[in-house]
């Protein structure tokens, strides 16, 4: 996995470069995110912490996500994302947030939203919040692996652009 290596890697460069630290909650990717993170040496400098809040009631526990927010627009969704990276800038010490839910497969489509629907958010705290919804294809460890890229992705594109 070069390429996630690469792209932690170019993360943790520019997290050290504007002193600030990150933090992650994972769905759908299970802690991948964090891992690739926290396998570049150095990375206390600049990761905080992980949630891996699968289920919808470790997202309202550990992220204080609405039962409502759950309910109306249901874990895979830009809604829930969003109030996801809220909940890891509320609860953790980094003030750059990645947040990641959705359905990797081979089940659990429900109509809308297919196999490969992964909805994303990234948050710089007090600064930007942002949304976007991807529809990857492949089996359950491409849908996640490509998940994790364009959350890494994300996160460099915030700081460059935040």
């Amino acid at each position: 996995m070069p390429e996630l290596k690469q792209l932690a890697e170019q993360l943790g460069d520019a997290l050290l470069r504007c002193g600030r630290k990150v933090a992650v909650a994972e769905s759908c990717t299970g802690g991948w995110v964090a891992k690739c993170l926290t396998d570049i040496a150095g990375s206390s400098a600049w990761f905080d912490r992980g949630f891996v809040t699968y289920s919808n009631a470790a997202k309202r526990e550990m992220l204080g996500v609405s039962g409502e927010t759950l309910d109306s627009a249901g874990a895979v969704s830009e809604q829930t994302v969003l109030a996801m990276a809220a909940g890891v800038l509320a609860r953790s010490e980094a003030d750059l947030a990645l947040a990641i839910s959705g359905i990797a497969g081979p089940g659990g489509a429900v109509p809308g939203k297919p196999v490969g629907t992964v909805c994303f958010a990234w948050a710089l705290k007090d600064v930007l919040q942002q949304a976007d919804t991807q529809h990857f294809s492949g089996d359950r460890e491409a849908v996640r692996r490509q998940s994790v890229a364009h959350g890494l992705r994300g996160l460099i594109d915030v700081l460059d652009h935040g």
